[in-house]
């Protein structure tokens, strides 16, 4: 039986690390994370492995800091993401693997377009899984202070995953953040929700049968809720109230059954729902991150669809494009 690790320990490695100073070497805190490592409950063989060739990758901090979500507006986000060449291409894999994911959608209850958007924008159906050295981009964050608490976790629970040898440690190459897979699954992720779903006793999250599977299994897990709307483009009056307004993915407030809105919503009468009584809620994506954007467009009424994909992945302008991307496959098949 594998030890699990408690949250005393978490609490006291987090403590540790957020401790170190500005110019506290990478190659100190390395040995100092070993060591935690292997309090918390790692084998001292596994943490001696996998981490004996980290190393610090000054590019993965570049990355955590220019990411498109932080710069591009709504519309070139999408666009780039939701092409007619990226649904051909969705298309074409779903043609190949029509009997799993088919399988798939009717044992999880999660629509196969939901399925292959979130595979077409995470990887372009696996053509980039990314190349970069799992366990360093993980070490990398660790050590740097901006989200240090959150990647020591994740870079704990990937050792874990090779001790109890759910993951093969030779097989580590994915994003600079470390995701790794079809669906560019974290650490945390992978033992949360990820299956063996042809009982072959090995999670492959770089082919098909597992990586739809256990993204199905995610999305059932953290209650999507099939053939429910997910988001409408609106036009909004001037005179809706400033605090109905959502800039920040982290905190969607005043949620409303989405009749309430119909006041400050030019074309209600034309979106598509099947109850005015869903809950809802008014985003504007650009407003706090593009220089001089409007504040009332673009615009968008989202349900608690949309709110399951930033679960997924905290950034309005992805879940949006993922709903997009849905709808196109769902033109389409």
């Amino acid at each position: 039986m594998f030890k699990i690790l408690s949250l005393f320990l978490f609490f006291n490695i987090f403590l540790s690390f957020n401790a170190h100073s500005a110019d506290r070497s990478f190659v100190d805190w390395l040995n100092d994370f070993k060591k935690e490592a292997i309090k918390s409950g790692i084998s001292k063989k596994v943490v001696e492995d996998v981490m004996s060739e980290a190393k610090y990758l000054p590019k993965v901090i570049e990355y955590d800091r220019y990411q498109p979500e932080f710069y591009e507006d709504t519309f070139t986000y999408i666009k780039k993401r939701t092409s007619k060449r990226k649904i051909n291409d969705g298309l074409k894999l779903y043609k190949k693997e029509k009997p799993t994911i088919d399988k798939v959608e009717k044992e999880f209850d999660v629509e196969k377009e939901l399925l292959l958007a979130l595979m077409g924008i995470e990887t372009n159906f696996g053509k980039y899984l990314g190349k970069m050295d799992i366990v360093s981009s993980l070490a990398t964050l660790s050590y740097d202070k901006r989200r240090s608490e959150f990647f020591t976790s994740e870079l704990l629970i990937l050792l874990n995953l090779v001790d109890k040898k759910i993951i093969n440690k030779d097989i580590l190459y994915g994003s600079w953040a470390g995701a790794f897979g079809n669906f560019q699954f974290m650490p945390r992720t992978i033992k949360n929700y990820a299956i063996d779903y042809n009982d072959n006793k090995t999670i492959e999250l770089k082919k098909t049968e597992d990586s739809f599977a256990s993204a199905a299994n995610y999305l059932k897990k953290i209650g999507w809720k099939k053939n429910s709307p997910c988001f409408f483009k609106v036009e909004l009056n001037k005179n809706i109230p400033k605090k109905y307004l959502n800039s920040s993915a982290r905190n969607i407030n005043n949620k409303k059954k989405v009749i309430f809105f119909k006041k400050y919503i030019k074309n209600f009468e034309n979106l598509n729902l099947n109850s005015k009584n869903l809950i809802a809620a008014i985003i504007i994506p650009d407003k706090d991150i593009i220089p001089g954007a409007s504040t009332l467009t673009p615009a968008y009424i989202i349900f608690e669809n949309y709110e399951k994909i930033l679960s997924w992945n905290r950034s309005l302008r992805f879940a949006l494009a993922v709903c997009t991307l849905k709808e196109s496959f769902k033109n389409e098949i």
